[in-house]
């Protein structure tokens, strides 16, 4: 990886990890109502998106993601802000106009399928996008996550079939992003296997597990699997071993896991980094900083803008002229 690579990774990182420690605050507060998302999982969603290809129609990637992927927009280029104004409840909020809670992307000029807040129902719909890329043509896929959790969910094997009948495979990355809890229940409590992603040999599925918090490795698979795809034009499921370092959401309190019972991703970069000369410490502590003073620069500008009204609660609901 090139040296501009790394820095940015890095700086992506402290900004995700900013925007989503401000968005706890402002659960804990007057500011906010609620907050689930993604710390621990930098390391890969930030390589997911960079090497992601957004925009709108097929000759595009689609997403169907999951509340975890905040760190995959930043690295897309969302606007921290658009995060703030829906955590928030603005009307100026892009994704759902306030109408929704935290993390629940939508966004048409980039093929980012609506957030639900059902577990796993994504990977019903992804396999379809997928079908209308292969019929088009191209190197657009669709890409699909989920956490560990959700595959319990019958929802996940839909997706797999759909995606794997024979002579009508379609291209389709699914992501298990692997944090070893559902809300409170332990990973070997639910699941009888090592892994999840082995449960693709089922459906004649490729498939493979990493270490979802290590950059390097991260951003190696996903560039071959992504590939793969794009090419073979067959589904690939991928799953990612990372860390939950806040816990499930505010309903569980939203605090900060003990020091050293998780893998913090981002200072493990940092540290490569710092031995590698990429970034100096001071550099690295200055860029923390300067990001949790934006960010709260940004909860100011955003809170004097508009609330959604009344009569605006039945927008979107309905196709226009129906």
């Amino acid at each position: 990886m090139k040296k501009e690579l790394k820095l940015r990774i890095l700086e992506l990182m402290v900004t995700a990890r900013c925007l989503e420690e401000r968005m706890i605050k402002m659960s804990k507060s007057a500011d906010g109502h609620f907050w689930l998302g993604g710390p621990g999982e930098e390391a890969f969603n930030i390589p997911l998106g960079l090497l992601a290809r957004p925009g709108r129609g097929l000759d595009y990637d689609y997403f169907h993601f999951h509340y975890r992927n905040a760190a995959t927009m930043l690295a897309m280029g969302m606007d921290p802000r658009d995060e703030l104004r829906q955590a928030n409840n603005r009307a100026t909020d892009p994704f759902s106009g306030g109408r929704n809670f935290v993390n629940h992307f939508a966004r048409v000029e980039w093929n980012v399928c609506p957030v639900t807040s059902t577990i796993q129902t994504q990977w019903t719909v992804a396999p379809g996008t997928a079908r209308a890329q292969k019929r088009h043509g191209g190197s657009g896929i669709t890409i699909v996550t989920c956490g560990d959790a959700g595959t319990a969910e019958g929802d996940f094997h839909i997706g797999l079939n759909w995606a794997t009948q024979p002579g009508q495979e379609v291209p389709v990355l699914f992501i298990v992003t692997n944090n070893r809890y559902g809300i409170s229940t332990s990973y070997d409590q639910v699941q009888p296997v090592d892994s999840i992603a082995e449960k693709a040999r089922g459906y004649g599925m490729q498939w493979d597990v990493i270490d979802g918090t290590d950059v390097e490795v991260s951003y190696k698979r996903l560039t071959e699997v992504m590939n793969y795809v794009r090419t073979e034009r067959k589904p690939f499921m991928l799953e990612a071993k990372v860390s939950r370092l806040y816990g499930h959401s505010s309903s569980s309190g939203a605090n900060r896991v003990p020091e050293g019972s998780e893998c913090d991703p981002m200072e493990v970069w940092a540290e490569k980094l710092i031995k590698q000369k990429v970034v100096t410490r001071k550099a690295y502590l200055e860029m923390i900083e300067a990001e949790t003073q934006r960010m709260n620069e940004y909860l100011k500008e955003i809170k004097a803008e508009p609330a959604p009204t009344a009569e605006s609660i039945y927008d979107h609901i309905f196709k226009e002229g129906f």
